[in-house]
């Protein structure tokens, strides 16, 4: 179980949910288990452009080679009742946040904060191999802060 400060509940959200937000949920998800932390991690994306799909086979395959499963992972667009359940929303990046922001109720504006809290999580999409081991690299980083800052917090 989660200790009492942490958040219960983490959405990372990005775009169309296939390359940075379920990368970010397969390693924050990881490594939250390897904390002892029992954490629901789930992603998702602004648009609706790959509704049920699996994240991109590159994404799959970087995150793989490092020990990483995302291949149940299914996309799936941002929903109202997302904002009231999650703790806390982590946007790939400001064009995400700003697509967020005018959905979320105002007693959830709170929750909605970069991932990588003042920079954003590049995309990979159009880019190369480097990219994905980059987005990987910048998300583990990420990830081991964030547990380490909770735990700290608590």
């Amino acid at each position: 179980m989660a200790p009492p400060n942490w958040p219960r509940r983490i959405l990372l959200v990005c775009m169309g949910n296939i390359c940075r937000s379920p990368t970010a949920e397969g390693v924050l998800r990881q490594h939250a288990k390897l904390n002892g932390a029992e954490i629901e991690i789930d992603s998702a994306g602004t648009e609706n452009y790959h509704l049920g799909c699996p994240p991109d086979p590159r994404s799959v395959r970087h995150a793989q080679a490092r020990g990483y499963d995302l291949s149940p992972l299914r996309a799936r667009q941002v929903e109202l009742s997302d904002f009231a359940h999650y703790d806390i929303i982590l946007a790939a990046d400001e064009i995400n946040l700003r697509a967020l922001r005018p959905q979320c109720p105002a007693e959830h504006q709170h929750k909605l904060v970069l991932f990588l809290g003042s920079e954003a999580l590049p995309d990979p999409y159009y880019g190369e191999a480097e990219d994905f081991e980059k987005v990987l690299d910048l998300v583990e980083i990420r990830a081991k802060y964030l547990l380490t800052s909770w735990k700290r917090n608590n």
